[in-house]
């Protein structure tokens, strides 16, 4: 039989995962934040996902924004639809904002969605607190990956 082709499936309770950003970034830490959105958003959000791939968060006026994320409009509500690239407010503590503000002014850090998903009725989105890799770094990974592959074909030989 042949192999489907399509889009990826996502993590079991994930609605969207950028799995491109632990090959991008060295992910240091990782915090939950809630996620303002419109009325259609959620909707589309159910639906049909979201789009990480180019997103990236920052803090503009005091507030923590998610930029670049693409939550496709919402087909029923033809008229009334949002925006699906807009800015998205992210909702946590001041604490954690504060934290946050500290350590992103460090040189080379940056914050990173890695995953949307639903607890309960509220939509939160998983940042990680991300340094990006070299190209050193990404052949290493790659590396590590293949011999990983390998390992785990000759134990599956093996077994046979």
């Amino acid at each position: 039989m042949a192999k489907a082709k399509g889009k990826r499936k996502v993590g079991a309770g994930d609605v969207a995962s950028n799995r491109y950003a632990s090959y991008r970034y060295e992910l240091i830490e990782r915090l939950e934040a809630g996620l303002a959105l419109e009325g259609t958003e959620v909707k589309a959000l159910r639906a049909s996902g979201a789009q990480l791939k180019d997103g990236y968060a920052a803090v503009h006026d005091g507030e923590l924004w998610l930029y670049g994320v693409h939550i496709p409009p919402y087909a029923p509500a033809s008229r009334e639809n949002h925006d699906p690239e807009r800015p998205r407010k992210l909702l946590v503590h001041r604490r954690e904002l504060d934290r946050l503000i500290g350590r992103t002014q460090e040189r080379g850090l940056t914050l990173v969605p890695t995953r949307v998903y639903f607890k309960g009725p509220h939509a939160k989105v998983e940042i990680a607190l991300a340094r990006g890799k070299d190209l050193y770094d990404k052949r290493q990974a790659i590396r590590e990956r293949e011999t990983r592959r390998e390992i785990e074909r000759g134990m599956r030989e093996a077994r046979r």
